[in-house]
């Protein structure tokens, strides 16, 4: 067996256990925080994430990428040393700047006090996160997904069942904020466990030059994501109300979140090995496809679910205080579709060290997603800015095809493209038909409506490509043993 093939399949294979175990434990402290918080207070959870997810997002320096992308030879040992300190001092001051900065400014832009507390404490989890950051790097870099995965399943586990019981305790927010600092405090010492690797007290100038010069361009790329992915977070809080965030941040916890665990997943294996296919675009490409294809059929059916069933779920699992998330988790449904044919490249970009070029890129969506985004909330709140959500993943299809064609020299041509994820649309179109007619003009039970969306739209794809993954299923059976 092709031993590229080998690894893609073992390292999907060990981050789908991860994603499995960390969703549902995730879902479950979100059903309950649901159950418990008014949407105002899942908003104010929304209003001090936006502020903290961004500094998390500087806390690697980009970093991580660069030690994962670098080829074996260009690396030694001061290059780990270095990344490992420099990650350490930047998150202390980092952690100083949301507690004396961030949480008081973000009081009072939101007039909300709870904030100047909240924020901190989340924010301890920015103080902690560099301590793992080399060990993840090298386990990444030797594709050792399995280590990975075991890590963050035991640290989910672990923190979920503690977030739980300090939410049905009374505890509300803090139950949420504990638990994402829980994650990475449990973490720290497994992964020195697993790698045998501790940091020694060396740092050199040109081990932080090599590895900042790749690393910020990374993190430029990253803070441009985060601001496009969290600035209707921060409008809506500001324009409209904690109620609204709360209700327009369920819908994409549902929904956005989901997809953007799922493309970690991929990315994560995917990245290390684009970077050392960077001189055979042949399979560069055929990789690429595959990923576009698979994460559409594992994807495309719970959106199908979502975006015929949002109504039934909505009010009679989370509730009635839950109905303004209705019509935002359809479009947002809609969106994710659109943006897992995409979901792929900015690994694949940035694995070809091209992380200037992948910057750019974001900043021109940036230009056009705000302002669609700010007319959408002043036109129509949590409707409108779904809508500009969706508008600029259609655009974001477009750029990238361009990006392909043009400007990264591997030819994916439409017909190629489309021809991959065939299978996944027809069996989302057919799904979602039945299910209109059996909920909407049949009037059948949403669970009875459910059930059969699934199963018309695994028997499409088991017909339509089932032959191809029954042959993917068997090699990775083979690799687990």
């Amino acid at each position: 067996m092709d031993n590229s093939k080998s690894l893609i399949l073992k390292g999907v294979f060990w981050n789908g256990l991860q994603l499995v175990v960390n969703q549902s434990f995730t879902f479950i402290v979100r059903l309950i925080l649901a159950k418990l918080l008014l949407p105002e207070q899942f908003g104010i959870i929304g209003m001090a994430t936006v502020f903290t997810g961004f500094v998390q997002v500087l806390t690697e320096l980009g970093i991580g990428a660069a030690l994962v992308q670098r080829k074996d030879d260009q690396l030694n040992p001061i290059h780990y040393h270095t990344s490992f300190w420099t990650g350490v001092i930047w998150s202390a001051l980092l952690f100083l700047l949301m507690t004396f900065v961030a949480a008081p400014f973000a009081a009072d832009f939101y007039n909300e006090p709870i904030l100047k507390i909240l924020i901190p404490v989340i924010s301890i989890g920015i103080l902690l996160s560099p301590i793992n950051l080399v060990n993840k790097a090298q386990l990444t870099k030797q594709m050792n997904f399995k280590k990975i995965a075991r890590i963050e399943n035991i640290t989910n586990i672990i923190a979920g069942i503690i977030s739980i019981v300090m939410a049905l305790l009374g505890a509300g927010v803090w139950s949420l904020a504990f638990n994402s600092t829980a994650i990475i405090l449990f973490a720290i010492p497994l992964y020195f466990k697993a790698t045998g690797w501790f940091p020694k007290l060396i740092w050199s100038k040109e081990a932080f030059k090599d590895v900042f010069g790749f690393g910020i361009y990374t993190t430029g790329t990253n803070v441009i994501n985060y601001f496009i992915n969290n600035v209707d977070y921060l409008l809506i809080g500001k324009v409209l109300s904690a109620q609204a965030l709360g209700a327009y941040t369920f819908a994409f916890v549902l929904t956005d979140t989901f997809r953007g665990k799922l493309m970690s997943v991929i990315n994560n294996v995917m990245y290390p090995l684009y970077g050392k296919k960077q001189g055979d675009p042949e399979a560069l490409k055929k990789y690429y496809l595959k990923v576009v294809s698979y994460n559409s059929i594992i994807i495309y059916p719970i959106m199908v679910l979502l975006l015929t069933l949002a109504e039934p779920i909505i009010l009679n699992i989370f509730g009635e205080k839950w109905h303004d998330s209705i019509i935002p988790l359809k479009i947002l449904s809609v969106s994710v579709m659109i943006h897992m044919l995409v979901n792929s490249n900015t690994a694949l970009i940035r694995g070809l060290g091209k992380p200037g070029l992948e910057m750019k890129l974001q900043l021109f969506k940036a230009f056009i997603f705000i302002p669609t985004l700010i007319f959408g909330i002043y036109t129509n709140g949590i409707i409108g800015a779904s809508w500009a959500i969706l508008i600029n993943k259609i655009i974001a299809v477009i750029i990238a095809q361009y990006t392909f064609n043009k400007l990264i020299n591997i030819k994916i041509s439409s017909k190629e493209f489309f021809s991959e994820i065939k299978a996944p649309w027809i069996a989302s179109i057919l799904a979602y038909s039945l299910g209109y007619f059996l909920y909407v003009t049949l009037n059948v039970h949403y669970i009875i409506t459910g059930v059969a969306i699934m199963i018309i739209y695994c028997l499409t794809i088991f017909v339509s490509i089932g032959k191809e993954l029954t042959l993917q299923i068997k090699e990775l059976k083979r690799i687990r043993q």
